[in-house]
């Protein structure tokens, strides 16, 4: 072998083992500092013990003590919460099992998401109506559950179903109304099920759209959108393909 061929191989192996690692590199939509600036649009929670903190949790619990056994059922069908419930929308076919190009996009989102909602959570430490009335009504059927859940601003199901609602209106723009009335609905059974309150479910819409907004902007989540764009209209959804930026 000539030197010429030797640095030739050596160049197409360096070549070939870059690709690879890109092929297997994570895949992040926003950086740390895109998901601290989505966080940082929310105002402070109400300060526990005035007038406006008290009505808020009123809400929870009027909301809770009156809700029907059908409305109880629902909120707490809705504890394991993610994209594919949306088939409540869109259709028993859309489901992980037939769109897993689809499955792999939302799945990078709902993990971003849920590091911005942390963060939220963190740095207000509101506390959820439980704690806060002395457990006096147990919403979980099982008061030591509370010792294991984190605070209640931003609601996550709330920030979450208003993120995948956006993304999915935009790759099905003509659901899109129908998507948004949903998570508005997924939000506000968490107030239904007594473990978040108003303002918390307002807060995680609120993030949830400013998570949007950002994730539509990223060339990264527009090329995986493309390709959910793809497999939701080979799947028999009606689908418009983003346009490459």
């Amino acid at each position: 072998m000539t030197l010429n061929s030797a640095r030739a191989c050596v160049a197409v192996l360096g070549l070939a083992m870059l690709n690879i690692g890109h092929a297997h590199a994570p895949r992040h939509y926003l950086s740390d500092a895109q998901l601290h600036a989505s966080v940082a649009v929310l105002p402070a929670p109400s300060a526990l013990g005035t007038a406006e903190d008290a009505a808020d949790r009123t809400v929870t619990f009027e909301a809770y003590t009156t809700r029907t056994a059908a409305q109880a059922a629902r909120a707490k069908q809705e504890e394991k919460f993610g994209v594919f419930s949306f088939a409540a929308v869109l259709g028993p076919d859309f489901t992980a099992q037939r769109l897993p190009a689809t499955a792999a996009l939302f799945a990078e989102v709902k993990k971003e998401t849920n590091r911005a909602k942390n963060e939220a959570k963190q740095t207000w430490h509101r506390e959820r109506p439980c704690p806060v009335n002395s457990c006096q009504w147990d919403p979980e059927g099982d008061a030591a559950d509370w010792k294991n859940r984190d605070y209640g601003y931003p609601s996550g199901h709330s920030t979450r179903a208003t993120v995948f609602a956006l993304l999915l209106g935009h790759l099905l723009p003509q659901r899109a109304a129908a998507l948004d009335r949903y998570a508005r609905e997924v939000g506000w059974r968490r107030v239904v099920r007594g473990v978040h309150t108003p303002q918390d479910i307002f807060a995680g819409r609120v993030l949830g759209q400013a998570l949007g907004r950002d994730f539509l902007s990223s060339p990264t989540m527009r090329h995986d959108m493309e390709a959910a764009a793809r497999e939701l209209e080979a799947a028999g959804f009606n689908t418009k393909v983003p346009a490459s930026e």
